[in-house]
């Protein structure tokens, strides 16, 4: 009998600490829109804003409150009264409402930004949760800079935070300087030193300076943390924060490693991290993982070959199951004649033999210069080389309607387009294999 799958709470922080990003930040009307595309995204919490920066950060969250009623909504404060009560007046119309009370533990922040002995931090950490749990049934306290806080002291605060009715403890790498061992230790022994702590929920928070967030999240899930704090695109503070797209799809590609499951709705990923690049004015990064617009697009003529005859080759998820439209074969330098014949037959042109061996050689001669060969090139190509061209046979089936949008549309264009992986589709989504033939194994020399 299979084993029940943990289940991961899902924090998303794109509206506070992804909106902290240099050029991110979002207006009241932005944030409440794509609150309500993260809550068909399916996260359990959505951290609103940091009501006490601003009066519109204050109308946003408030706002957000008013509106979003089925996931819970969090508001952060300092460990101080103004901030923590600003924070209650906004979220107090929540349907569920969530105080999130922050103060750094470090050695550094404590001497060097809050001018703090520990001891005043640990009565700080004290009252301040007294006050939030006053207010709020839900209350989730982080010590910031929680890796380089000496871990005796960090017990201590925490102890201190459960003793005063914290429901969440979130462990923050706030300046990205963990690895996952370490971190995955500290939440190990987090959950052994803490008193009480089997009545909490620990959370990991970790950003992205080294390039671990990702990594420093899975790992302290694996050691026992059941709530993470990432943002679409894996926007945030400096490097950003761990990408929600990368964390749920590694739990979904790989169970065997990760069995664990959360609320996400796939097929809403890529909607939000369009509509975040939307709102904000700041494209993804073409080889982000998951929502990059590289991610499922293939111009290697080995890696081609492969998706027309299974997607399976090169792919490990499929587009739709995060709500990207399709796979995408891009023609250019590296790409082989198998991509390209398949190409032509969706622009409606099928080549024997020697037609397509003239029209590949003058493809990769024109790929060299351009890059990317869009359909208003091919079909260029094509007239310039077979005039009128007997080899040159237009399809006797019209094409499908999609196929014939996607042709007229692009063949117009002045940007190069990057084309579907295949025309037809099995019962699951999945292209149907293209039968071999005797010139299979050509296509593997180029582009490899």
């Amino acid at each position: 009998m299979a084993t029940e799958q943990a289940r991961i709470t899902i924090f998303d922080t794109t509206l506070r600490d992804g909106e902290q990003s240099p050029g991110c930040s979002m207006n009241h009307q932005e944030k409440l829109r794509l609150a309500q595309q993260l809550d068909r995204l399916g996260v359990d919490v959505i951290e609103a804003g940091f009501p006490i920066a601003s009066e519109g950060d204050f109308a946003a969250v408030k706002a957000v409150s008013a509106v979003i009623r089925r996931p819970i909504v969090a508001g952060l404060a300092r460990a101080c009264r103004p901030d923590i009560e600003r924070a209650w007046e906004a979220l107090k119309d929540a349907a569920h409402p969530r105080i999130h009370v922050f103060l750094a533990t470090s050695d550094i922040h404590l001497k060097d930004k809050l001018r703090l002995t520990r001891a005043q931090c640990l009565e700080n950490a004290r009252e301040a949760m007294r006050l939030a749990k006053s207010l709020c049934d839900d209350v989730e306290f982080s010590p910031e800079d929680a890796t380089r806080t000496d871990p005796e002291f960090l017990y201590q605060v925490l102890d201190a935070a459960v003793q005063a009715g914290a429901t969440t403890l979130n462990i923050p790498d706030t300046v990205g300087y963990s690895v996952p061992a370490e971190f995955g230790d500290l939440i190990a022994a987090i959950r052994r030193r803490v008193k009480g702590i089997e009545n909490v929920t620990i959370s990991a928070h970790c950003h992205n300076d080294l390039g671990l967030a990702v990594a420093n999240t899975m790992a302290a899930v694996a050691a026992g943390a059941r709530q993470v704090e990432c943002t679409i695109n894996g926007i945030g503070e400096r490097a950003g924060n761990a990408s929600l797209e990368e964390i749920v799809m590694a739990m979904r590609v790989r169970p065997d490693r990760y069995p664990y499951e959360t609320g996400v709705v796939g097929e809403q990923i890529f909607p939000a991290s369009q509509l975040l690049s939307e709102i904000t004015g700041v494209p993804v990064q073409p080889n982000k993982a998951v929502t990059g617009r590289n991610a499922f697009a293939h111009e290697a003529g080995i890696h081609q070959d492969g998706m027309i005859k299974n997607p399976l080759t090169y792919e490990i998820m499929t587009p739709k199951s995060v709500g990207v439209p399709d796979s995408k074969l891009v023609l250019g330098k590296h790409s082989g004649r198998h991509a390209l014949a398949m190409r032509c037959e969706q622009l409606g042109y099928q080549f024997d033999r020697r037609a397509l061996d003239d029209i590949y050689r003058r493809f990769v001669r024109l790929a060299d210069k351009i890059k990317n060969v869009g359909d208003h090139h091919l079909l260029e190509l094509i007239r310039d080389t077979h005039k009128p061209a007997a080899s040159a046979t237009p399809l006797i089936e019209r094409l499908p309607t999609a196929v014939s949008a996607a042709v007229n549309s692009g063949s117009n264009d002045a940007q190069s387009k990057p084309f579907s992986a295949a025309p037809q589709a099995n019962a699951f989504g999945l292209p149907v294999p293209v039968p071999a033939d005797h010139h299979e194994q050509e296509d593997y020399l180029w582009g490899v």
